[in-house]
């Protein structure tokens, strides 16, 4: 059931939900731990029904439809904020109380996240002197299967002329996690033309990581 569409739009099935909904909230306000009373809505329900019952005679006028559309206007708005703020996110109100009630039911059960398969890219941008930008994309399309890759693990260190350079991500010793596809860096002055190394990975929520990328450098500006 549509979240926003639980609503009957018949005037006379919506009489009929809105007096079964108000009856069972009636029932259970104890049991979900809810104390706004249903004053309003009663009284809300019964100008809708009087105004209806008014549009159901032949003699009835444009007058009498409009005073039905109001009324059911103000009900229906009511209604809404009442279910939004008592009973939709309610921890004590089940999904068979949203069922008897006509209410959309939400499925409790964790969405099983796998872990990422596809290889994380990195592209160096210039920024500045001390600046560089990492831009972060995927080797191939990940639009099916978004939440496996919750962000990205960089591993990156700065490293000097004379030291052979690493071959793995287990060679650099610096590391942060980011969430953005544009990842900024800012280095030392006493760093300028070093050669800084990257690794990056793309991890799920959990922490399952899915394959390292090749190491890649660029010249610190």
């Amino acid at each position: 059931m549509n979240s926003k569409k639980y609503i009957p739009v018949n005037d006379i099935k919506f009489l009929v939900w809105i007096k079964k909904l108000l009856a069972y909230v009636a029932l259970h306000l104890e049991r979900w731990y809810i104390t706004a009373p249903l004053d309003e809505l009663n009284e809300l329900a019964a100008i809708y029904e009087h105004a209806l019952d008014k549009t159901q005679s032949a003699n009835r006028g444009s007058v009498d439809v409009h005073d039905k559309n109001v009324a059911r206007q103000r009900l229906e708005k009511t209604t809404r904020m009442y279910v939004q703020g008592f009973l939709t996110r309610n921890p004590y109100v089940t999904n068979s109380d949203r069922k008897e009630m006509g209410l959309p039911v939400y499925d409790t059960t964790p969405t099983p996240v796998s872990k990422p398969t596809v290889r994380a890219m990195g592209k160096i941008v210039y920024k500045g002197a001390g600046s560089l930008e990492l831009h972060i994309t995927p080797e191939a399309d990940i639009s099916d299967n978004k939440r496996a890759y919750y962000g990205c693990k960089i591993v990156y260190d700065v490293i000097d002329a004379n030291i052979p350079p690493p071959q793995s991500e287990k060679g650099l010793g610096q590391a942060v996690f980011t969430r953005r596809k544009k990842e900024p860096f800012i280095f030392h002055p006493q760093d300028a033309a070093k050669r800084v190394y990257f690794c990056i990975r793309y991890e799920n929520g959990k922490g399952e990581a899915g394959p390292w990328s090749h190491v890649f450098s660029a010249v610190i500006p």
